[in-house]
């Protein structure tokens, strides 16, 4: 058997040295963010920071990082809070800006706020804010991730060099070769199970490993059978490998091929060597659909240019659109509206449309910026003549602060709660005060609002125990309604009308079972006095509405006419008492909602009225002209 340190030379675990055309670095793939928002930006870290995967977070995050301020300084340009020269002034520090200054900026300004001070007008402040929080999240995940691998590597040193010694002492003792080979192709295993070290390590490390496997096979003279045996099992890893690598050839996803092709020269280096007969043909095999892969790699990278002559033609038709909406002359804030909506759709569409050429690029984009900026400095000119009625409707929301804060004390509660409710409509319509001043006016007529609902609450949460008795009274009433028994008309009447005293002298009950009380009173009442109500109470208030020709009870069959006046009544009875039922809403976080809910049911019922009167009317008109034929 012939001296195999040669054939060894290329086996495993040695630095072995690739075809120079396979040695090709990995090219990261470029991701165009600048067609994206702010809100989209931020949304896109917090993503993948929520997915939490670290490696992915690297490769991202400093592209979106880039991008955000990018679109962050182009925004705030186009919405006027920063002039373009000193936009551009400032370009070269803010690119030079760290992540660590970042964090330590939004830190300051979170306790800036916490210690009371305005907050910024500037409404970019908030979302950079943002952004930098998670930019400060991602910077300790990445801190914890880099200091867990670099544990995790002086680990795996500490793993291989334990599995250098045990190569040393096989080596040195090397005995039964049918015992000796299987161990070291054990320790080959775990070799390349271990992991990556520490780079200031791995030259050394990998040196000695090579030395001793080299020295296994000089010293142990393996024999033929195993040695082909090895060589067999190379090719078919090989093999598999190559069959890979035909696979990602036929990928439509270039971008992705390219960088899974990477990792299979990676593979590779980790197996030994073949036969000799096959060693050319193996490696031209893989060596093929490598340059497939890099071939459609570097074509999608030249079609990319081919677009940016496009893009820079689509890119200036909107520029002439931006110039010319910027040169009209604007009179009216709906124009300035329409207008500003127009211009935002715009930068949207920009943001849509790739890059241009290099040389092209920049200018493009300065004369689109310089299109935006000319368009809201002149809306900015033109809403300078808004701070004077911004200070009128200051003076006004101060005035409603001022009666909210006399009656708060008070003690006239559905009074009260009419007149809050009433200034809490007059502040929707007030126009808006200058931001600085918002929020601190707000909470003040607020505070006085919440006040006097508090005490209300408090009040009639006393009240509870009496409102059961209350309702247990009312229910004992209804029983008795509902046990009498009729006798004649007179006599009826008389029992309607102590009914009706004795109940609306009974307080009130719990407002969640107010209505069922009152169906349950009400369907007593119609069930049992049906036509005896409807021929005194009823006809009585309806003889003031239509006259009284209409007060006549009644007949046992009544007529439409009857129908729509039973109705009307009914209707205006139950307006009253929604109406009043608005005074005893209690002040909670449901109560302007169920305020303008019944608001709302109130606004059809008196429509529906109204629609009942007319009916009635047009019944009216009609009898009086049989009458008079």
């Amino acid at each position: 058997m012939k001296p195999i340190a040669s054939e060894v030379e290329n086996n495993v675990e040695q630095p072995v040295v690739m075809n120079p055309e396979a040695e090709t670095a990995p090219v990261e793939e470029v991701i165009d963010y600048s067609n994206k928002g702010l809100k989209e930006l931020v949304d896109l870290f917090q993503e993948l920071l929520d997915k939490g995967d670290v490696q992915q977070l690297y490769k991202y995050a400093e592209g979106i990082k880039a991008a955000f301020y990018k679109t962050l300084k182009k925004e705030k340009i186009a919405a006027g809070f920063q002039p373009v020269e000193t936009a551009v002034a400032q370009q070269a520090e803010e690119a030079a800006e760290s992540a660590a200054e970042a964090v330590a900026e939004a830190a300051s300004e979170a306790e800036a706020v916490k210690e009371g001070e305005e907050v910024s007008v500037n409404p970019f402040a908030e979302i950079e804010r943002g952004f930098k929080d998670l930019y400060g999240q991602y910077k300790t995940v990445r801190g914890k991730y880099v200091q867990e691998l670099n544990q995790k590597k002086e680990e795996n040193y500490e793993v291989k060099s334990k599995i250098i010694d045990e190569l040393k002492v096989l080596v040195d003792n090397p005995g039964d070769l049918g015992t000796a080979y299987p161990a070291f192709r054990e320790l080959q295993n775990r070799w390349r199970a271990a992991g990556a070290v520490p780079p200031t390590k791995a030259k050394d490390l990998y040196e000695t490993y090579s030395h001793y496997v080299e020295a296994f096979y000089d010293y142990v003279k393996i024999n033929r059978e195993l040695r082909d045996l090895d060589f067999k099992k190379n090719l078919e890893a090989k093999e598999k490998l190559c069959e890979r690598a035909e696979a990602l050839a036929e990928s439509d996803n270039a971008v992705a091929a390219f960088r899974e092709i990477q990792k299979l020269h990676e593979e590779w280096k980790e197996y030994g060597p073949v036969d000799k007969a096959h060693r050319e043909s193996i490696w031209e095999r893989f060596k093929a659909a490598t340059s497939v892969v890099n071939k459609k790699h570097q074509a999608y990278f030249e079609s990319q240019k081919g677009n940016q002559q496009q893009n820079l033609e689509a890119k200036t038709a909107l520029c002439e659109k931006v110039e010319e909406i910027a040169s009209r002359e604007v009179k009216d804030s709906n124009t300035w509206n329409a207008l500003s909506k127009e211009i935002e759709n715009i930068q949207k569409e920009w943001r849509t449309i790739g890059f241009a050429s290099k040389k092209d690029n920049q200018k493009i984009y300065e004369r689109f910026r310089a299109a935006c900026d000319k368009f809201f400095a002149s809306k900015r000119e033109f809403y300078n003549g808004f701070k004077d009625q911004m200070q009128e409707n200051m003076e006004k929301k101060i005035a409603l602060c001022e009666q909210a804060e006399a009656v708060a004390g008070s003690t006239e509660w559905k009074k009260t709660s009419d007149l809050l409710i009433n200034l809490q409509k007059q502040w929707k319509e007030i126009g808006p005060v200058s931001r600085k001043k918002s929020e601190q006016i707000w909470k003040r007529f607020r505070a006085a609002c919440d006040a006097f609902f508090e005490n209300r609450d408090k009040h009639f949460s006393d009240q509870d125990s009496q409102f059961d008795d209350n309702l247990a009274a009312k229910n004992a009433l209804i029983d008795e309604i509902n046990a009498y028994e009729l006798t004649d008309t007179e006599a009826d009447k008389e029992a309607l009308a102590g009914f009706q005293a004795r109940w609306n002298e009974i307080g009130f009950v719990p407002l969640k079972v107010k209505a069922n009380v009152q169906s349950a009173y009400n369907k007593a009442i119609s069930d049992k006095f049906g036509s005896v109500a409807d021929s005194s109470d009823r006809v009585s208030r309806y003889r003031k509405r239509y006259g009284e020709q209409h007060a006549k009870p009644y007949a046992k069959t009544p007529t439409e006419k009857d129908r729509l006046i039973q109705k009307f009544l009914k209707m205006e009875q139950d307006i009253a008492t929604w109406e009043n039922n608005m005074g005893f809403f209690a002040k909670s976080k449901n109560a302007e909602s169920l305020l303008a809910e019944l608001s709302s049911k109130i606004e059809v019922a008196k429509q529906e009225l109204a629609e009942l009167e007319q009916k009635i009317k047009s019944l009216d008109e009609k009898e009086n002209g049989q009458e008079n034929g």
